[in-house]
């Protein structure tokens, strides 16, 4: 399903612990790392997209996790010509991302990553907030950068604990409670 400029619906994850670390995944077979992402499916909501691939990519369901914020916008990055299939070349350009930044209420013991029949990573880490960007595939990195820092002004420097989601007041709290209140609806 692409947009009619060529991009694709994704939703992107940024996963903190209760340290303010996070979750970064080793692409299987690869030693490029990145967060958990996927497409939306027709029909789907961003956030339905986002509790689907948090369970399939990282094996986490919505009880594990606490929404804290997403990007207002679409964040967009161009896929380069020789990593486009031949059948999509001409039409598609690349995906458009919302970006969820959760917290996990869970334990380090409930991540699985071998939920789903296509496993999209072989290894887990956690990572201070400011991943390195050098890591993540070159056509990947300003999304990258634009989400972590729209994101970062809901988590806040704990000088004894590194960097945690914070308690949000006004808009940002009602947006989190919304966010929240309808995630127990929209998971299956």
């Amino acid at each position: 399903m692409l947009d009619k400029d060529g991009y694709r619906p994704n939703v992107g994850i940024i996963l903190l612990n209760d340290r303010g670390e996070v979750f970064w995944g080793k692409r299987v077979r690869q030693h490029s790392w990145q967060f958990p992402q996927g497409g939306i499916k027709y029909g789907e909501s961003p956030q339905q997209a986002m509790f689907r691939e948090l369970y399939e990519e990282v094996g986490l369901a919505s009880q594990h996790v606490r929404v804290v914020a997403r990007t207002r916008e679409w964040l967009r990055y161009d896929v380069p010509e020789q990593w486009i299939r031949r059948d999509l070349r001409g039409n598609y350009r690349g995906q458009k991302q919302i970006w969820f930044l959760l917290r996990l209420t869970g334990r380090d013991s409930d991540v699985c990553l071998r939920r789903s029949e296509k496993p999209e990573f072989d290894a887990w880490r956690w990572h201070e907030y400011w991943v390195p960007l050098e890591s993540v595939i070159e056509f990947k990195r300003d999304v990258y950068q634009q989400a972590l820092l729209e994101l970062s002004r809901f988590v806040v420097r704990d000088t004894r604990r590194g960097m945690r989601a914070r308690d949000c007041g006004g808009a940002a709290l009602a947006q989190a409670a919304e966010l929240n209140g309808a995630a127990g609806l929209q998971h299956n």
